[in-house]
């Protein structure tokens, strides 16, 4: 399973001062300590900092890259920043993954020449112009949509990660499950196809959301989640991710586990 540091975030009130005041230092720490943590890609987003959204974006990936060798996810709600993104991504460190499109018409037309020039990896969410959809059925057509969509234009199935969409829980005792299910029947349909997802919105608004997160992470696991967003400085979430991915039979004569073992990352501290 891919796992993808979500800290680098502007949504997070000191990751976007770093980013405004081109605070070089604290940002290829937060990013190196992400990758020493396990994650294997980073999460990139500079969206809600002042100043040109674009140039934000290239200094972003730029200062991340020089310091960390792995590739980026680049997030932006905003065409033009993903592809300055995408520009200024070194292919060297791996293939990049943009997040995201959606079955939104508009935002897919203005996304798929970079699709196309640079050849990337696709994260799409299974919303389109109604919203995002309270049942399976409706998102499992999206995804449908989305797959055809893609493939069209030659992306390879492996490139693509369907976000399945999580909800907060507490808006719905229904959303884990709607969530899930959408995972096991793409899987099923595409098995090809990845399934990626952030999964700390489950827990909004409820109190110890670090246990829902680390019981939400291993439920859709099971279900075939490929790729999750998450913090992975956070130990216990990673030696949970850790012995997830061997007891699902990912982790051949159980190596990974006993080599995380040796490196004394099999830890529950908090």
């Amino acid at each position: 399973m891919l796992i993808i540091g979500e800290k680098l975030n502007s949504a997070r009130k000191q990751v976007r001062e770093m980013i405004e005041n081109r605070d070089v230092k604290s940002i290829q720490d937060l990013a190196k300590k992400q990758v020493e943590g396990g994650a294997e890609m980073l999460d990139v987003n500079s969206s809600a900092a002042s100043g040109d959204k674009e140039e934000n974006m290239e200094w972003l990936v730029k200062t991340v890259q020089e310091a960390v060798d792995v590739p980026l996810c680049i997030d932006s709600p905003n065409a033009e920043e993903i592809e300055k993104g995408l520009e200024a991504h070194n292919w060297d460190k791996g293939k990049a993954l943009i997040n995201s499109i959606t079955g939104e018409k508009e935002k897919i037309e203005r996304l798929l020449p970079a699709i196309i020039k640079y050849k990337c990896a696709v994260a799409a969410l299974v919303m389109d112009e109604r919203g995002i959809p309270d049942n399976s059925k409706t998102r499992i057509e999206i995804a449908e949509k989305l797959i055809k969509v893609l493939t069209d234009v030659g992306v390879p199935l492996k490139d693509i990660f369907i976000d399945p969409l999580v909800v907060p829980i507490g808006t719905s005792d229904k959303n884990g499950l709607v969530t899930m299910e959408t995972i096991r029947s793409v899987k099923e349909a595409h098995p090809e196809v990845k399934i990626v997802a952030g999964l700390s919105n489950i827990s909004y608004g409820l109190p110890e959301r670090k246990l829902i997160n680390q019981v939400f992470m291993i439920l859709t696991m099971g279900c075939g989640m490929d790729a999750v967003i998450i913090d992975s400085t956070d130990k216990r979430m990673m030696a949970i991710a850790k012995t997830a991915i061997t007891l699902l039979g990912e982790d051949n004569f159980c190596s990974g586990y006993i080599q995380a073992y040796r490196e004394g990352k099999l830890t529950f501290e908090k």
